[in-house]
């Protein structure tokens, strides 16, 4: 935890309301998200109990299954959640268009993309496992199910896989994304908590945030009183209505604060860097699809030595592209550098804009800028520093000391004898630099494996199946 963050948590607790640690949403929200709550039966590992979800507030879909225990039953219950799930997706794919490459033949990127919603980090981590469950699946042979399973199952696996990867937004925690724009005056732990977490948000804590009664667990594990006192009786009379009545009493509140966490976050500018990132998750998206529309086989269940590797590489990438965009689009973020000394903030107080460096045709502008700061400077001469106020300028660290910042621009302000208006800081104006440079920005920022990412790290027949995978039972 930050030392701004944990500033603002003392702040959140002394006023007793959650205090703003972003200025914009760094997070894509789609205009059409698809909520998902999950529950699972209790002492089960991926065994589903039920599932509310929906593009529609008004309209959520209950997926109950009458009898958790019945395989036979649990499949049926995938093939219904198929048929809410898919057709959503795929009513993505209409709409593409063609995106250019370097070195590289140009591909089909989706206009849009969805986006899966869960109420926490444990409901993404289920969505993975319902996702191993089922996409090793056969339609035919022993123990059929529905031809719609196994796919739904390698859906399941993309989001829950695209879930890991820093920046993206195809499938977003609840309780994640408000504790990364808000900080409460409870620990990290209780902020999983949505009820708790939206009370702190809007009103200040509630006091029955955590009574069961009122605002049930936001799952995929329900509470141990309603599974002894409630769930158990229903299941052992066999009435499925009465089983359906008791789990919806359960998913509707967390229904209702899903939808109000999503109007919180909707309720904040979009950070600059957020459309690059849905480009790129675009991108993903459009290869997956490309990848089962030519009859690429499931994920693999583990990453091969190489392709762990790749994945690993690509996801340090992503970190390092979504560290710098998230400070660079936020004074709040940045603020966090300031305070460590890799990054500083002040007055422009003197300007060389025709300085350059070596004679004839070696003859490089090379303008000098000084700033005034009251920040800590922890940086060597020679850093490179980048700018948000000038996204793409590079800049030099020539010397600091006695509150002066002296900075050498190295790119970033014309191919002229002389720099283009604007490209060099005046004198008077208010700046920010920080070893955070923005070499992950711009179209470099997708790497060519992103582009086209098979999700087990390689081409779409670099994994077979074993028939270990094919017999995998649901557990």
């Amino acid at each position: 935890m930050s030392l701004l963050t944990s500033l603002a948590r003392l702040r959140a607790l002394d006023e007793g309301i959650a205090q703003p640690v972003a200025t914009v949403r760094h997070c894509h929200l789609s205009a059409r998200p698809m909520v998902f709550v999950p529950l699972k039966l209790s002492g089960e590992a991926a065994a589903p109990l039920a599932a509310m979800l929906g593009a529609d507030r008004d309209r959520p879909h209950l997926l109950v299954v009458a009898q958790p225990r019945n395989r036979d039953l649990r499949f049926a219950w995938a093939a219904e959640l198929a048929g809410v799930l898919l057709p959503y997706v795929e009513g993505f794919l209409s709409g593409t268009e063609t995106v250019e490459r370097r070195n590289a033949d140009p591909y089909e990127r989706a206009l849009d993309a969805p986006q899966l919603v869960v109420p926490n980090t444990a409901g993404v981590a289920f969505t993975r496992l319902l996702g191993r469950s089922t996409r090793f699946r056969r339609s035919d042979g022993p123990y059929p199910v529905p031809e719609t399973v196994p796919l739904l199952g390698r859906w399941l696996t993309y989001f829950g896989e695209r879930a890991a990867f820093p920046g993206s937004s195809l499938m977003l925690a609840a309780t994640e994304e408000l504790g990364r724009h808000w900080a409460s005056g409870q620990s990290g732990l209780e902020d999983a908590n949505l009820a708790a977490l939206l009370g702190w948000i809007t009103e200040g804590p509630r006091a029955d945030a955590e009574d069961p009664l009122v605002w049930p667990p936001a799952g995929p594990a329900t509470d141990p009183g309603f599974d002894a006192e409630v769930l158990a009786p229903a299941i052992d009379s066999g009435s499925a209505e009465r089983i359906t009545e008791a789990l919806r009493t359960q998913l509707e509140p967390t229904w209702r604060l899903m939808w109000q966490a999503i109007d919180l976050l909707a309720g904040l500018p979009e950070g600059a860097s957020v459309a690059q990132r849905w480009e790129q998750d675009r991108g993903s998206f459009s290869g997956m699809a490309a990848q089962l529309a030519e009859g690429g086989p499931p994920q693999a269940r583990r990453d091969g030595a190489v392709a762990a590797a790749s994945r690993l590489a690509r996801m340090e990438r992503a970190q390092a592209a979504y560290d710098v965009q998230r400070a660079y689009d936020d004074p709040l973020v940045m603020a966090e550098y300031r305070l460590t000394g890799e990054a500083f903030a002040g007055e422009v107080v003197e300007t060389d804009p025709e300085h350059a460096e070596g004679e004839g045709r070696s003859r490089k502008l090379r303008p000098l800028v000084v700033v005034k700061t009251d920040d800590p400077v922890r940086l060597a001469p020679g850093t490179a520093l980048g700018t948000p106020q000038r996204r793409g300028q590079g800049a030099q660290l020539v010397s600091a000391g006695d509150g002066l910042v002296t900075i050498k621009i190295t790119k970033g302000m014309g191919r002229g004898r002389t720099p283009t208006p604007g490209s060099v800081p005046e004198v008077g104006e208010r700046v920010c630099y920080s070893s955070l440079t923005d070499d992950f920005q711009g179209s470099a920022a997708l790497p060519e494996a992103e582009a086209t990412p098979w999700t087990h790290g390689g081409p779409p027949h670099a994994y077979v199946p074993t028939d270990e995978d094919a017999e995998e039972e649901w557990s």
